[in-house]
């Protein structure tokens, strides 16, 4: 029988559904170590169950964010070094949940790919385990799409979805004041924002992925892919305590676009750049690529990737408390009449 007579299989498209089903086998085990109370049913159904009374919430308010990786998944694709975007992943939805005073319940991935690699999504997904276990977030579903013609080569794409609660009537930002104070928690890098103009920078200074990283040890790549920080537990443990007002997290747009989101209309923040020194992978973007300070703090975390804002008679407990927690905790400044974010010394 000629091709043209023969019947098509979805596989012979492109599509392979039991490779599919194998890839869910294979990543239950690191789904199943993200278990937390609320949680219904595992993977495998049409849909996830969660309970939010189950975890402790009596009258729960669901608080949702979505996001994604950026072009930082350029660069693992590229150097294969896939295990950190899944903790991105989750940590750019739970570090925005925190910030509206939410709890984060359960997490829901997003993979695209060309044509399904069983060990390089096994290995993204496992991340996203990963990171779900250390913000004690479940991870309670997802979708593989496979999806010929879409993606070139082992191309992929991420997306995170992640749904969290609080109790009526605590949610973030609350009571926002002149005199607050700004107490900023340092980031573990550049997190996964701005990767667009890493990646000019890189080409601007000729260097590969490969090469010796000209700001650490190991490679460049190595260098540019530490995972973002997750803020939740000593967060949480932080508005508990009681104090904190309002919760920043600095990505795209950095500390110059984030700040003010959380601040009333006539109130301000006002940043001593003196008070903390940028990590040294900042110091050579800005170096390397020439970049002004006002296009930096817009751009980068610069070595903060959350503010807290604090009552000004709790900062020093709650700055305590943050630290004994794990957290490099620096007082930026305070919140003053005025509108956006203006900046004082020079950023080192």
């Amino acid at each position: 029988m000629s091709d043209e007579k023969r019947g098509l299989t979805y596989a012979e498209a492109g599509v392979d559904i039991g490779a599919g089903n194998e890839l869910v086998d294979r990543i239950k085990p690191a789904a199943k170590a993200t278990a937390r109370a609320g949680m219904m049913s595992g993977l495998g159904g049409f849909g996830a169950l969660f309970d939010p009374r189950a975890a402790g919430f009596l009258d729960p308010v669901l608080v949702a964010a979505t996001d994604g990786v950026g072009t930082k998944l350029r660069l693992a694709i590229d150097t294969d070094r896939l295990e950190g975007v899944g903790i991105d992943l989750v940590a750019m939805c739970v570090n925005d949940l925190v910030c509206q005073g939410a709890e984060p319940l359960f997490f829901l991935d997003y993979f695209a790919t060309g044509k399904l690699d069983m060990d390089r999504a096994a290995r993204v997904i496992e991340g996203i385990a990963e990171g779900c276990r250390r913000a004690n977030t479940g991870l309670i579903g997802g979708e593989t799409a496979e999806m010929p013609g879409m993606y070139a080569g082992g191309d992929f794409d991420l997306a995170g979805f992640a749904v969290g609660a609080m109790e009526r009537g605590s949610e973030l930002p609350s009571d926002v004041s002149e005199g607050d104070v700004l107490l900023g928690l340092a980031s573990d890098g550049v997190h996964s924002n701005g990767f667009s103009l890493v990646r000019r920078v890189t080409e601007r200074a000729d260097l590969d992925w490969s090469d010796q990283s000209p700001f650490g040890e190991g490679t460049l790549g190595e260098g540019l892919l530490v995972p973002t920080r997750l803020y939740v537990t000593p967060v949480l443990s932080a508005v508990r305590a009681g104090g904190v007002h309002a919760l920043a997290h600095i990505t795209g747009g950095g500390l110059t676009e984030n700040l003010p989101r959380v601040l009333p209309a006539g109130l301000g923040a006002r940043i001593d750049l003196g008070a903390w020194k940028m990590p040294p992978v900042f110091s050579w973007l800005a170096y390397a690529g020439g970049i002004e300070t006002s296009e930096m703090l817009k751009t980068f975390n610069c070595g903060i990737g959350m503010v807290v804002v604090v009552a000004q008679d709790r900062a020093e407990q709650i700055a305590t408390l943050l630290h004994e927690a794990g957290e490099r905790v620096v007082a930026l400044g305070m919140v003053l009449p005025g509108e956006g974010v203006s900046y004082d010394g020079t950023l080192a």
